[in-house]
């Protein structure tokens, strides 16, 4: 008999989500990402007025291309600032093999602790995580554009959009699931419930295409990078309307997200969040476009529900940080039925592995 402490409690820690493979991995895979490295490259040289001779400071550096990139449009000085140690001693490595040690200034430690004598032009970084605010790299731009951007200043990406839509991907379903029908002749039924309640208990980092979307897209939350205050993003919530456009099994909701680069300080530009992502300097992590690492994440309900063509639904999605760990966030999602009928209410998180 498996007995369980009732009382302990869950000790969360940041170490206990770290993938499974060593660091290296983790910058290659960022590396790799060519529409990431291309889209950071173009605006960078798009922005190359607003960043020659001027001072950039480039928060959670990582391996460095964006300090480098800054440095090659005409930056007269860039502070890389990185809290993994070993990383940034790879990066001053990286940056004397480049030639452009008398540029870039590596910055080891923690941001909480980072100390800069002179206010900033340029504030760049690669702050979007998972559903766009799924790490603490935001919070820690809009701290730094509080403390050290001038008047004028450019944030790069400037602003983020994150999208929802239902999806279907029922094949998924079944591996996972149906598999527990036929093992070596053994009835491992009990096991189907207790897959469906576990293996998509958390958020999925995957892949899926256009084709496995039921529905347009809706806008969660737009983010703008020079307004954006800290208490907004502690708790983000959002009611959707939404109608299906074609017949099937709704295995859950997709997140992704644009990041925009236009360097505006408008509140609104005249493109609306959807038209933005025709812009050279979008950042698009949808299904719709080239694969990024961040591919989308998918929460998936217990049970799937068939939905038929034209079909209207309702709900809501929350997302929230708690004070405690900023880098986990909440979410709680509902959806009902054209009724009012509640379909499904979910609740999980989404962590930050790194």
């Amino acid at each position: 008999m498996l007995q369980q402490d009732p009382n302990a409690e869950p000790q969360i820690t940041r170490q206990c989500f770290r993938r499974r493979y060593p660091e290296t991995d983790f910058y290659e895979e960022k590396n790799r990402d060519k529409v990431r490295n291309h889209t950071y490259k173009s605006a960078i040289e798009y922005h190359a007025d607003n960043i020659r001779n001027k001072v950039v400071l480039d928060l959670g550096c990582g391996t460095g291309i964006l300090s480098i990139l800054c440095a090659k449009a005409g930056a007269r000085k860039v502070y890389a600032v990185d809290a993994g140690t070993d990383i940034a001693s790879q990066v001053a490595n990286i940056v004397d093999a480049n030639g452009l040690s008398h540029v870039i200034i590596v910055v080891r430690g923690r941001f909480e602790d980072l100390e800069i004598n002179e206010d900033v032009d340029v504030i760049v970084s690669e702050w979007m995580g998972q559903m766009l605010l799924g790490e603490d790299m935001l919070l820690r731009v809009i701290t730094a554009r509080d403390r050290w951007l001038k008047p004028g200043g450019v944030i790069l990406p400037s602003s983020g959009t994150l999208f929802m839509a239902p999806f279907t991907n029922f094949e998924r379903y079944c591996e996972k699931v149906e598999f527990w029908l036929d093992v070596a002749e053994i009835d491992m039924s009990p096991m189907i419930s207790f897959t469906e309640q576990n293996a998509f208990a958390s958020p999925n980092v995957d892949r899926i295409n256009d084709e496995n979307l039921l529905a347009d897209p809706q806008v969660v939350k737009h983010v703008n990078c020079y307004s954006i205050t800290i208490p907004e993003l502690m708790s983000i919530g959002e009611s959707f309307s939404m109608k299906t456009l074609k017949q099937g099994r709704v295995n859950g909701f997709a997140f992704w997200f644009n990041a925009e680069f236009t360097g505006l300080r408008q509140e609104e530009e005249q493109l609306s969040a959807l038209d933005r992502m025709d812009s050279a300097l979008v950042l698009c992590t949808g299904p719709s476009v080239p694969p990024t690492h961040w591919e989308q994440t998918l929460i998936y309900f217990p049970t799937t529900v068939q939905l038929e063509r034209g079909r209207p639904f309702t709900g809501s999605v929350t997302l929230t940080q708690p004070t405690k760990h900023k880098w986990l966030m909440e979410i709680k999602l509902i959806y009902r039925s054209n009724n009012g009928d509640l379909v499904c209410k979910k609740q999980t998180d989404l962590f930050s592995p790194f």
